[in-house]
């Protein structure tokens, strides 16, 4: 008696439980990343977003043009926030929005039809951050880079 009530159960769930993951991790597009759910989660200098065209140093009269791209198909159609900080001082200097970017059907670089474009003609360091919320605002990936202002 004590195999039926406390052995087989057991069996049964373990057996159960490998054939639903097995035919989960049978489709090819299909991923298991269990770190996305519950609250908020914020990964900085995340692989999966990139900065492009973004130069170490700039003079005062050329503008910084950059776009994004993002390969995490978890942030297709999410909102994409550009910021220039001054170095160390965490000071606003820039900042653009560009909502509901939905980039996975045309594999389309950020931001869509659109562009971020700034001048600054102040020398000095400055950090340009990167980041993208998800469609749920809840997730958010972001990445920075360093340039200078001559």
């Amino acid at each position: 008696m004590a195999y039926v009530v406390f052995i087989l159960p057991i069996a049964f769930s373990i057996i159960f439980g490998s054939i639903v993951m097995g035919d989960i991790l049978q489709s090819p597009d299909r991923e298991l990343n269990m770190w996305r759910f519950g609250s908020t989660n914020t990964v900085i200098h995340d692989t999966s977003i990139e900065i492009i065209g973004l130069e170490k140093q700039y003079s005062g009269s050329m503008p910084i043009n950059i776009q994004v791209k993002v390969d995490d198909m978890f942030f297709d159609c999410g909102d994409l926030y550009v910021t220039i900080y001054s170095a160390g001082k965490s000071t606003v200097i820039r900042q653009n929005g560009f909502f509901q970017q939905c980039f996975a059907q045309n594999d389309a670089i950020l931001p869509i039809d659109n562009k971020f474009s700034e001048i600054i003609d102040i020398p000095g360091q400055y950090d340009l951050v990167v980041k993208m919320n998800d469609q749920n605002q809840k997730n958010t990936i972001t990445t920075s880079e360093k340039f200078t202002i001559k």
